[in-house]
């Protein structure tokens, strides 16, 4: 963190084929190496997997699984005179949608699956429908935040 002022974020310019800059947030997530035509090659063929298996449009769907697995509120660590609390805290819309990009693909990676096309298709699928590892994750996440909602007075 530079002393002096603050970090300026960086623009991302939308994905050439469909002029989104959330799909190409999520490419960045899943390029490994610098190697963004392997990432578009995964996530177009995933969205074009998902089209032949649900017959609706890929990129609702996938708006509609970040939607279900972006967190509202999490839980930081705050030491307070010795002891060290689990404060809920409201999660920052950029933060949201990165924490949502990088479960999905995590839990995609973890799935069962041959190709990541098809473990990444199946992860926005199960999101999309309210259920998959992802979807558990934040559920995870707002249970913790609820059972620690005693400590929200120690908030910054």
């Amino acid at each position: 963190m530079p002393r002096k002022r603050e970090v300026r974020k960086r623009e991302i310019l939308p994905d050439p084929k469909y002029r989104d800059v959330m799909i190409a947030k999520f490419i960045n997530g899943i390029m490994r190496e610098g190697k963004k035509s392997v990432a578009e090659g995964i996530f177009y063929g995933a969205l074009n997997l998902i089209k032949d298996k649900t017959q609706s449009d890929p990129i609702k769907i996938f708006n509609q699984a970040m939607d279900h697995v972006k967190p509202m509120i999490e839980v930081r660590p705050r030491r307070v005179g010795g002891a060290t609390y689990q404060v809920p805290v409201e999660v920052r819309p950029s933060r949201k949608t990165s924490l949502a990009i990088r479960w999905i693909i995590g839990y995609a990676k973890q799935r069962s699956e041959k190709t990541m096309k098809e473990k990444l298709s199946a992860e926005l699928i199960d999101a999309a429908n309210s259920r998959g590892a992802s979807v558990k994750k934040r559920e995870d996440t707002h249970k913790m935040a609820e059972a620690n909602k005693a400590f929200a007075h120690y908030r910054w």
